[in-house]
């Protein structure tokens, strides 16, 4: 089995500022992260493709990703960002994907964690971007909070032809150790098809300075039951997750959550599917 950590970053602070790390508490992130920090630790802990996600709503960085993944060959896929609102979106997608390292782009994300609108997903001009993100034959990422996954769900039954990938399985609370209503948006959000799930940035969502995998279990658990090993994929999300725990760490923490007769769809064959790896 070789191990897809379908969801990392990178950013590079000499080319633009990553305007989101603020505060004390994200300091320790306010540093240029690369390739080659990601590599050793990657290549060390098993893992053997990635998917590289974007980070900030710049027209900018998914060429500057899609050139990245034609020189880093463990890099699989991008999931980059476009404005889904712009009325020629299916022709910036087509365009992304002419540009040299353009066959590595898989799916497409916004910030919809940020939008104060929690049916954001849901307006016209959003659902026809999305619609153009399925015509594209792409994946759409979900980043939202658990407020936002009723809207989710209205998407994925809207669009049947898109696959929508969660990511972070929705940022439970786990640090309060409360589960609803995150669990039943979840449920109702796996209850669909053409949905899919990352085990991914759970620790971030933790207490920082003392989770326990045991602290993890009753989401990663939640998860499991409502979407199966076929629809889940294991995420790193480094280097956010560096604020809990080290790379390999988190890698360790999802395979003790987890059943090792499932491990090669989580590990592998989920992400190599949805993403077309």
């Amino acid at each position: 089995m070789t191990v897809v950590d379908a969801h990392h970053h990178v950013w590079d602070l000499s080319v633009r500022d990553q305007d989101w790390i603020t505060g004390p508490e994200l300091a320790p992130l306010r540093r240029t992260f690369t390739m080659q920090d990601l590599e050793p630790e990657a290549r060390a802990a098993g893992v053997g493709r990635t998917v590289l996600v974007q980070t900030i709503t710049v027209p900018g960085e998914t060429p500057e990703f899609l050139a990245l993944a034609e020189e880093h060959d463990l890099i699989a896929g991008v999931v980059g960002w476009t404005d889904l609102t712009r009325p020629d979106v299916a022709d910036e997608l087509a365009r992304l994907r002419e540009l040299p390292g353009g066959p590595y782009l898989k799916g497409i994300r916004h910030q919809v964690q940020g939008e104060s609108d929690p049916a954001w997903l849901l307006r016209a001009d959003v659902r026809r971007g999305l619609a153009a993100v399925a015509d594209a034959g792409l994946v759409y990422d979900l980043v939202v909070l658990p407020h936002q996954l009723p809207a989710c769900v209205r998407a994925a039954e809207d669009l049947p032809g898109l696959t929508f990938v969660l990511d972070h399985l929705g940022k439970p609370p786990i640090a309060s150790g409360a589960l609803e209503p995150w669990a039943s948006g979840l449920r109702a959000l796996a209850a669909l098809p053409n949905t899919a799930a990352k085990l991914s940035g759970l620790v971030t969502e933790a207490d920082l300075a003392s989770w326990t995998v045991e602290d993890l279990r009753p989401y990663a658990d939640a998860a499991l039951e409502a979407f199966g090993p076929g629809r889940l994929m294991y995420g790193s999300d480094w280097p956010v997750s560096t604020l809990g725990a080290a790379y390999g760490d988190i890698l360790d923490a999802t395979r003790r959550l987890t059943d090792p007769h499932d491990h090669p769809q989580i590990f592998e064959t989920t992400a190599t599917r949805v993403y077309g790896l």
